[in-house]
């Protein structure tokens, strides 16, 4: 079936006529950082205020609030599980700058339309529509690799992974402030927020991907199950995958119960959890945008990947031993070198693909990332609810942290003895198997 040469096609229409700056490959790095940190910053301002909301609109009963909140959890999970492997094949048909500009129009129009709307079905509504425009984050991560060498790679995903820690640091707090004055304030600010980055977009951001390096546009590659399959074309990037599955899953723990395990266990307040989970951020940030770098060009990526997954395994079984509130302020700087394990493992997956198929590839692993999403609050929600059930120990509270830290040894174990592991990068050796993933008539092969 041939198309004329007269029809439009999708990379044609996505095409848009702007403003194109050019700066060297190096320049580009804070650029899509801050386009990261502002979306973040708009994402982290509606966090506070979301629940409570819809906990007005339903009339101030919190048990069904309580529900419907974790209904828009599950919306923006399947958003992105759907959404992530269609944006990042499509950033690779006509290039990350469209994708990022158009996702931050639709998300500022998105959080317009949430401050307005007048009931609960809108609310679900704008959700669905900021959990699709929201899978362009993984665009952001295709465009590091498009414009870092291999072995700098790590040190542009750590940076990336800073961003969104000051998202999530930075977002809360000034929604809190804006909350307080109308619960509806911090979608306007969101919108002003999306609104500017695309703007900065237009004028400033330049395109990474060269038309060269890009590859058409195809249904069959931009399903979820494709893109997945795109994971299981090469046994080290399988393997990088799903330990790299294991560790988000292990992460939900976090979002998903440390708020109730805190105020349940320690009596902690708000503030005092605020406190906390600020904390988590900035030595999150701290690890991701300066250690990253010195250990991956030290050590190598699979040793700071090891050793990003046994400080996170240490780190969660000291939430779960907890004796005293005192003991989580020990924790969280343990917890946070698992920030170590990331921006390796995407690292060196994206060493494993050709440079046309870094968008397909970040979008896979953001359908990962949902599906954890998806399993994890249900996973370490109802371990924390047959703890406070049980009568005996304190201890056991800390069931949800001692299953993460399960979850986070089974992937120290599946990289110390799986097969696949005789294609890592081993830097520490001076020797290097990266093999790339060449496109030939639409299907993956492996070269050298």
């Amino acid at each position: 079936m041939h198309r004329s040469d007269n029809a439009p096609n999708i990379e044609s229409v996505m095409n848009i006529s702007l403003p194109r700056p050019n700066p060297t490959r190096r320049a580009a790095l804070p650029f899509i950082v801050i386009t990261v940190a502002l979306d973040l910053l708009a994402f982290g301002i509606i966090i506070p205020v979301l629940p409570r909301l819809i906990q007005d609109f339903l009339g101030g009963e919190a048990v069904s609030a309580a529900q419907i909140y974790g209904l828009f959890g599950l919306t923006w999970a399947v958003m992105q599980f759907f959404g992530s492997p269609i944006l990042g094949t499509l950033s690779d048909a006509v290039g990350r700058r469209p994708v990022i500009l158009l996702s931050n129009i639709a998300l500022g129009i998105d959080y317009l339309a949430m401050a307005v709307a007048p009931g609960v079905g809108w609310l679900l509504l704008g959700r669905a529509i900021g959990g699709l425009a929201s899978s362009s984050f993984t665009t952001a991560f295709a465009y590091v690799a498009d414009v870092t060498d291999a072995d700098r790679r790590a040190a542009g995903f750590g940076i990336i992974g800073a961003a969104f820690a000051f998202g999530f640091i930075a977002g809360p707090a000034l929604g809190g402030i804006l909350g307080a004055v109308d619960p509806r304030l911090p979608f306007g600010a969101a919108a002003a927020l999306c609104l500017a980055n695309a703007l900065y977009g237009i004028f400033v951001l330049p395109e990474s991907l060269p038309q060269e390096r890009r590859a058409p546009f195809s249904w069959s590659r931009a399903n979820p199950l494709a893109a997945l399959r795109l994971l299981k074309s090469n046994r080290t990037l399988f393997g990088v995958s799903a330990v790299l599955f294991l560790s988000n899953l292990a992460h939900e723990v976090f979002p998903a119960v440390f708020v109730l395990y805190a105020g349940h266990r320690f009596g902690w307040s708000e503030v005092v959890i605020g406190f906390a989970l600020a904390s988590v951020g900035i030595a999150s940030a701290a690890v991701q945008g300066g250690l990253v770098r010195r250990a991956v060009a030290r050590f190598g990526e699979v040793p700071t990947m090891v050793a990003g997954l046994a400080c996170g395994a240490a780190g969660t079984i000291l939430f779960g031993l907890a004796p005293s509130g005192g003991w989580i302020w020990l924790a969280i700087p343990v917890a946070a070198l698992w920030g170590l394990f990331g921006p390796s493992a995407q690292s060196l997956m994206t060493q494993r693909v050709h440079p046309s198929q870094q968008g397909q590839l970040q979008g896979a692993l953001n359908s990962l990332r949902g599906v954890s999403g998806l399993i994890g609050p249900v996973l370490f929600t109802s371990s924390l609810a047959a703890a406070m059930s049980h009568q005996g120990a304190t201890m056991i509270l800390g069931a949800p942290f001692f299953v993460a830290a399960v979850l986070l040894l089974g992937a120290l174990l599946a990289i110390g003895l799986a097969p696949w592991r005789t294609g890592l990068v081993d830097r520490s050796r001076g020797c290097r198997a990266v093999p790339l993933l060449s496109r030939h008539q639409g299907q993956a092969t492996l070269t050298r």
